[in-house]
């Protein structure tokens, strides 16, 4: 039986930029639900949503991105299959 590639993220600097864009993008998505809750313009909620899904995909761009590129640049025996199965997530956000 064999396992299936996948890859742990290394980069610790690009762990804390995600990590703290995930944050941002969970603070923003509980002012949605407040402003929803308290009635306030549909323009303001859905400009607020937007914010909220752009943090959320681009920190998913970034761990897969930066994903991609260590397994470019680590030549390890399974990257092949790693980098494909990170291609076929990324293609999954579009």
């Amino acid at each position: 039986m064999s396992k299936e590639p996948t890859h742990v993220l290394q980069d610790e600097e690009q762990q804390v930029a995600i990590s703290k864009r995930l944050k941002r993008a969970h603070g923003q998505l509980a002012a949605v639900i407040r402003m929803l809750e308290e009635g306030r313009n549909c323009d303001e909620i859905v400009t607020q949503m937007s914010a909220v899904s752009k943090a959320v995909n681009t920190a998913a761009f970034t761990l897969l991105s930066t994903s991609l590129r260590e397994c470019i640049i680590d030549d390890k025996r399974n990257s092949k299959e790693v980098q494909e199965k990170l291609q076929k997530l990324f293609l999954s956000l579009a």
